[in-house]
């Protein structure tokens, strides 16, 4: 397994992995699926300083994504990024997601960002572990601040320094 940017040629599997959370978990707040031309817009928009990645295995397919997204569009957040992970549900517990989080980590500090903000949806606890174990502190939790299956859900903010 492998880590490395993410390519054109990866939007769909990206979509695949990104719908089945849309469909099925709290750890996104998106209802509604996106199409492949969402897709493509998106990892248009995940280039330079805030790239996407992807892990692959040895034939290439990928098995997880990661991203770096601006944090807030006001000038002063301008050092403050945001990541998210996604991990294909049959490739979970293998360490694929600490393997995404620390190139995310190692870019993000490439590219001169001061900060790492995580916004963790629901009661996703793998997640929230993850971003702990890779240097995260717990710095709030927002409370009902989403609703996806007819439930409140809170949201917990994780900080990393770089």
């Amino acid at each position: 397994m492998r880590v490395r940017l993410a390519r054109p040629t990866d939007a769909e599997a990206i979509r695949s992995i990104y719908n089945a959370e849309v469909a099925g978990s709290t750890a996104t707040f998106d209802l509604v699926p996106r199409t492949s031309e969402d897709q493509i817009a998106w990892l248009s928009e995940h280039q330079g300083p805030y790239p996407a990645i992807v892990a692959v295995d040895d034939l290439d397919s990928v098995l997880g994504f990661g991203s770096l997204s601006a944090y807030r569009d006001r000038p002063a957040y301008a050092t403050t990024v945001e990541d998210s992970v996604y991990v294909g549900d049959r490739s979970r517990g293998a360490g694929m997601g600490r393997l995404l989080m620390e190139e995310l980590i190692d870019l993000a500090t490439q590219h001169g960002f001061h900060a790492v903000v995580a916004r963790v949806g629901g009661d996703n606890q793998a997640s929230i572990a993850l971003h702990l174990a890779c240097g995260f502190r717990m710095v709030g939790v927002e409370q009902e601040v989403g609703r996806k299956f007819n439930r409140w859900l809170d949201v917990s903010v994780l900080q990393r320094l770089l």
